[in-house]
């Protein structure tokens, strides 16, 4: 799967998520860019994140994410 796949389907789990349809999500998005992006909705992000691509996270690389250009970057690799 290509970043351009991944991009609008990973925004749209962050709209779910985040119960936020004005969220756009870019490459240097960190947990700091959206005000209710705590640990709890973390793991509520990575459970749904997983759910959308059908992939799994360990936690070894989940601590490893820094921005969401991270995080496709990871999508990226676990997809065919």
């Amino acid at each position: 799967m290509i970043p351009r796949e991944i991009r609008p389907r990973l925004n749209a789990v962050f709209q779910s998520v985040f119960d936020d349809s004005s969220i756009e999500i870019e490459d240097a998005t960190t947990a700091s860019d959206i005000a209710q992006w705590d640990s709890l909705t973390h793991i509520n992000l990575i459970l749904a994140i997983e759910r959308s691509f059908a992939v799994r996270f360990t936690t070894r690389e989940v601590r490893a994410l820094k921005t969401v250009g991270d995080l496709i970057v990871l999508i990226q690799h676990k997809t065919p």
